[in-house]
């Protein structure tokens, strides 16, 4: 073949070479077909003189068979190992990008396939990669963002920079448009009465909402159940499926007000003829409070049984002390109340009251013996019978002493001996007094002494305005600071001490007002001395240095100069 003829062949092949050549430029998309499938590439032919490779993660399952053709973009013609770099990913992204833009500047919508979780929500491929916020996930960000992995949901485009090829989506927007649309037509179709299906959204303390196609309605505590109920989380759960009654519509406010206990009939409209005052009924305790315990008599009927409605005679401080939840009891009605939806039931009405017959077990002016069970400032409890506890006052413990408290004489768990003084069954109260087993001592007091009487005693208390003396047959006599001595005594102390013997002349005894009057300086009087002392004994009566016993001893107590309370 001669040059002449062989030249233009060789310009057409060249040229077809350099045709070549000039298709498989650097950061172009090019088609290739899929050659085979390695555990982390895929080769792909794209008609160069050596096959690319595509790293296995950029393929989904439906898309990665061989043989397949696809679009690619060209890296790098040769790397290190003489292949040819190609990505699919990218290329993808070039050709959506433009479409991703058009799309968000109308407004419209995309369909993505969640690929994976990152720090703050999830990645989703939507032709190009893109990112959804946690918070964008849905109308209540999830807990687990997990469980989107591999869906495909719409999104609407929220964010695009162009510089960055960044893209931000939202859900949440999608949906909540979704329902904004179903709540327009619920709101046109709904009328009160109706009955409709929800899902329970959210529980707080005054109620649930409820969804309902879209529109979430407000079902209130009030309306839950005919009983009682303390939180909605004890009849509902959120994502519980309810049937529930339209109560209100406010279409302008785009509210809607639910029913739950109107599915059912009032129970409290019978409730009087269901359970008369005085009848016996059959109950559940549902709940244990401080004052009582709530008794579940149907559903949504509830009784109160108070704290003092559970026994007549046991000291019970908290029902939970003899009730436990789910107990079943007896009980009887005492009162209803039907705009207050109240039972008043009593436990302790099963049986007889142990005070309506008290006076015959205990008869006024019986001796009774029982253990102190309580001390108090004005007097002692004695048991009588379990739960009935007679009261000893302290001004029934002594004729003669006066006792400033009841441990001066008694202590708890002491046996003693008493009369029954009074009976009062309305506050169920019984009175006794120990000083009654025994004659008051100054019924007879003319009798042990009288004026010019040589006594002999110990000094018991001491007072200002003078000593009390210990006299035998546990009578105590006062001598005033002015019988102690010829001379004149400043302070009482001075002349005489307690626990001293003294020998004293009786001046003056006075069975009304339960005083004796003692002179140690009459000791040594003629029988005229004495008649002239216990004159001028008398004539103190009028002021306030000379006073009854009862009045003496107080006031040796709030001015002692040595005695102290429990001192004898």
């Amino acid at each position: 073949m001669s040059s002449a003829t062989a030249e233009p062949a060789n310009t057409e092949l060249n040229d077809l070479i350099d045709s070549r050549f000039r298709e498989f430029r650097e950061g172009s998309i090019v088609k290739g077909t899929i050659l085979e499938i390695r555990p982390q590439v895929v080769l792909v032919d794209i008609g160069y003189k050596s096959e690319g490779a595509i790293p296995a993660n950029e393929f989904e399952d439906d898309e990665i068979e061989i043989g397949y053709e696809i679009e690619v973009l060209l890296e790098k013609l040769e790397n290190e190992e003489g292949m040819v770099v190609l990505s699919k990913e990218k290329a993808a992204h070039k050709q959506n990008w433009e479409k991703i833009v058009k799309v968000f500047q109308d407004g419209g919508l995309v369909r993505g396939k969640v690929k994976g979780v990152v720090k703050g929500g999830l990645t989703v491929n939507v032709g190009v990669e893109a990112f959804l916020p946690g918070s964008q996930v849905d109308i209540i960000p999830p807990k687990d963002l997990n469980e989107y992995l591999g869906k495909v949901f719409e999104f609407k485009i929220v964010k695009v920079n162009d510089e960055r090829k960044n893209i931000v989506l939202s859900r949440r927007e999608v949906i909540e448009a979704e329902r904004s649309e179903l709540r327009q037509q619920f709101l046109k179709s709904v009328k009160i009465g109706d009955k409709v299906v929800g899902a329970v959204k959210n529980l707080t303390d005054f109620g649930a909402f409820v969804d309902l196609q879209g529109m979430d309605g407000l079902l209130h505590i009030t309306d839950m159940s005919w009983g009682r109920i303390n939180h909605p989380s004890e009849l509902l759960h959120i994502g519980q499926s309810v049937e529930v009654v339209i109560l209100d519509v406010d279409r302008d406010k785009e509210r809607v007000s639910l029913g739950l206990k109107q599915m059912s009939d009032n129970p409290w409209e019978d409730i009087e003829r269901k359970y008369p005052i005085g009848q016996q009924v059959k109950g559940r305790v549902t709940k244990l409070l401080p004052y009582g315990a709530f008794v579940e008599l149907e559903r949504g009927v509830e009784g109160l049984v108070h704290v003092s409605e559970l026994s007549w005679v046991k000291r019970i401080t908290r029902p939970s002390d003899v009730l436990e939840i789910g107990q079943e009891i007896q009980a009887v009605v005492l009162g209803i109340s039907i705009d207050e939806q109240k039972i008043s039931l009593g436990v302790r009405q099963l049986e007889s009251n142990p005070w309506d017959e008290i006076e015959l077990r205990y008869p006024v002016g019986a001796t009774m013996k029982g253990p102190v069970r309580n001390l108090t400032a004005y007097g002692a409890f004695v048991e009588l019978e379990e739960g009935i506890d007679g009261m000893i006052h302290v001004s029934d413990m002594s004729w003669t002493r006066k006792i400033n408290h009841p441990s001066e004489v008694l202590k708890k768990g002491d046996q003693v001996e008493a009369v029954v003084l009074a009976i009062d069954k309305a506050n169920q109260r019984v009175s006794l007094g120990m000083k009654q087993l025994e004659e008051d001592p100054w019924s007879i007091i003319d009798n042990r002494f009288k004026v010019g009487d040589l006594v002999k005693g110990t000094v018991a208390k001491i007072a200002t305005f003078g000593a009390f003396v210990s006299l035998d047959g546990d009578i105590d006599g006062l001598i005033h600071i002015s019988q102690l001595s010829e001379d004149h005594v400043q302070k009482v102390k001075d002349v005489i001490k307690v626990g001293d013997p003294v020998e004293a002349r009786v001046i003056k005894v006075d069975k009304l007002e339960r005083r004796i009057g003692l002179s140690i300086k009459a000791v040594g009087y003629s029988e005229e001395q004495l008649k002239k002392e216990s004159a001028s004994f008398e004539s103190l009566r009028p002021s306030s240095e000379m006073v009854g016993l009862e009045q003496a001893f107080n006031l040796a107590a709030a001015a002692s100069e040595e005695w102290t309370p429990g001192q004898q």
